[in-house]
């Protein structure tokens, strides 16, 4: 058939297809036609081709149009600009890698000291989350949302990696830098407290304004920039005013510091010591405090002996009715150390949080009261001054009270003052004066009557005075320091 569709147009093809018509004929009916007739036969009319025209063009658009829907679900709309780049029609991964291949193509050029220095974004340590930020532009803007075409930037969180960006810096131009002096602490033995040296400034290229501008830069689609290369003013990482204040917390730390049975400071801890515990270090720009629990066992170790007592019972001076008139012993409450086995790290931990009072865990053991019930009693038909402790007789003396025109006046009284030595005066029965001077241990009893001692005679157990009880001088000084204000005093006949 090739060749014959290659002759045709002759008479000898059209012969030739008669003949093979006839032949197709007779084969299908079994005759053959006579061959007179052969020039009377009509030429065959070309078979119709099937017109396929329609169909390959409809495939053709159903690919453009099945292409472009596929298009429209992975890839980014057009006009979208994510930190600064165009990411239109790009698949989201196309999309990172064009936003990570401009941030660290950027080029700054240095400008100043004496020459241009080119640095990349790459050579900072630029960086942003481009996975995430083409993800979110994929996410709202899919290129079949014709709404979202063009829309506006999507902003972006670009920095640079401090450590990176200043070793370039400093690679780059270092004649812009001088470093400098972090204000500094220590212990001064000869005042006991934290002194400080103050910080000096240095110089440099400022990471945080060439990262602005990089930014800037980044968002307005460019991809060079300029930013100047000239020195300016470092500050340390320590400041003077940072230094002034840990070492004032320090010097607070220092005047409490020691460990506390309640809230008393059972064992300080002297400021020379406790600054071999303690160390300042600079922290990623920050002093912090640290403490070394191994330098603090030694002292830990020790705290038994200063803890560890008895009790103490107390003893109390009362009147009849309880009422406490003189503490003779103070009550101490007996204690006993708890385990110590983690007290040097827990107060090591306890100092680096800025408190240095430790609290110790102890069991104590309660006191007893006892109280001492006195009384003293003046019996004035016998001439004798009885003094009873519980009841119980301690002390006797004879005395010598008022004479006639001055008695001593009877009743219950209570003590009311002690003077150590004072000149008495009054007045004598036939209206002349008296003064005696220097009279000793006095204590009140009732107005101006007391117990004093007596040197002027030796007359006890007979009535002698102006009104007070006189005794002899010992006794009037026993009497002093064994009766407290308060204490009750019986004057009878």
């Amino acid at each position: 058939m090739t060749d014959l569709v290659a002759a045709s147009g002759s008479d000898t093809a059209k012969t030739a297809v008669v003949d093979e018509a006839v032949t197709l004929s007779a084969s299908g009916t079994g005759e053959q036609p006579p061959t007179d007739q052969h020039a009377e036969w009509a030429p065959l009319e070309p078979a119709p081709k099937k017109k396929r025209i329609g169909l390959w063009v409809g495939i053709g658009a159903g690919v453009v149009v099945l292409g472009a829907a596929a298009a429209s679900m992975v890839l980014i709309a057009p006009g979208t600009s994510v930190a600064g780049v165009q990411v239109g029609g790009l698949t989201p991964g196309m999309a990172a890698e064009t936003i990570s291949n401009r941030l660290a193509e950027t080029e700054i050029t240095l400008t100043g000291m004496g020459g241009d220095v080119v640095v990349t974004g790459a050579d900072l340590g630029a960086s942003v989350d481009a996975e995430a930020l083409a993800d979110q532009a994929f996410a709202d803007r899919p290129l079949w949302n014709i709404s979202q075409w063009g829309a506006d930037p999507i902003p972006a969180t670009i920095s640079l990696d401090a450590g990176t960006a200043e070793s370039a810096l400093r690679s780059a131009s270092p004649a812009s830098y001088s470093e400098a002096t972090d204000a500094t602490i220590v212990f001064d033995s000869a005042t006991g407290t934290y002194v400080t040296t103050p910080a000096e400034p240095g110089t440099g290229i400022s990471v945080d304004a060439l990262s602005a501008a990089f930014v800037e830069a980044i968002g307005d689609g460019k991809s060079e920039l300029e930013f100047t290369g000239d020195p300016t003013e470092a500050l340390p990482q320590i400041s003077t005013e940072a230094a002034q204040e840990t070492a004032t917390q320090l010097n607070t730390m220092l005047s409490t510091i020691g460990f506390y049975v309640g809230e008393e400071r059972t064992v300080p801890v002297a400021p020379e010591v406790a600054a071999t515990w303690l160390t300042v270090e600079n922290v990623d720009g920050q002093l912090a405090i640290t403490a070394d629990s191994a330098a603090i066992q030694p002292t830990v170790d020790g705290l038994a002996a200063a803890v560890d007592r008895a009790p103490v019972n107390a003893t109390n001076i009362t009147d009849s009715s309880g009422n406490v008139l003189r503490e003779v012993q103070a009550g101490q409450t007996g204690r006993a150390l708890g385990d110590t086995s983690a007290v040097a790290d827990d107060f090591a931990a306890q100092l680096a949080d800025g408190n240095a009072n430790f609290a110790l865990a102890v069991t104590e053991t309660p006191f007893e009261t006892t109280g001492l019930v006195r009384r003293a009693e003046v019996d004035l038909g016998s001439q004798r001054a009885n003094f009873y402790e519980n009841d119980k007789l301690v002390n006797s003396w004879a005395i010598s009270s008022g004479k006639p025109g001055h008695e001593t006046e009877t009743g219950n009284f209570k003590i009311r003052a002690h003077v150590r030595i004072q000149d008495m005066v009054g007045n004598n029965g036939d209206g002349t004066k008296y003064r005696t001077p220097d009279v000793p241990w006095v204590t009140y009893f009732n107005g101006d009557q007391a117990f004093h001692g007596a040197y002027w005679h030796n007359n006890f157990g007979n009535v002698m005075s102006h009104g007070c009880v006189n005794m002899p001088v010992s006794a009037a000084q026993w009497v002093f320091e064994w009766a407290p204000d308060g204490l009750e005093v019986n004057v009878h006949n």
